[in-house]
């Protein structure tokens, strides 16, 4: 019986040390601020869609290529 109690207590323990632990370390996280979270957001969405627009244009070059070579043979 007392060796059952010894290993629910350092469960217990552990759970307990762990959760200090976690605590901590949650503590050393720096958040980034809203405005920091919403510069970098526009700065995704324009890079996406300039990236967007430039594989666009090499589809539409590439499909006008293909097709003039194409219609040669």
């Amino acid at each position: 019986m007392a060796e059952k109690s010894k290993a629910t207590q350092k469960k217990a323990n552990f759970i307990v040390s762990f959760a200090k632990g976690l605590k901590a370390e949650l503590k050393k996280i720096n958040w980034p601020t809203k405005d920091d979270v919403f510069k970098q957001s526009v700065a995704v969405v324009v890079i996406s869609a300039v990236l967007c627009g430039f594989i666009r244009l090499i589809d539409v070059l590439a499909q006008y290529l293909i097709g003039t070579v194409s219609s040669i043979f």
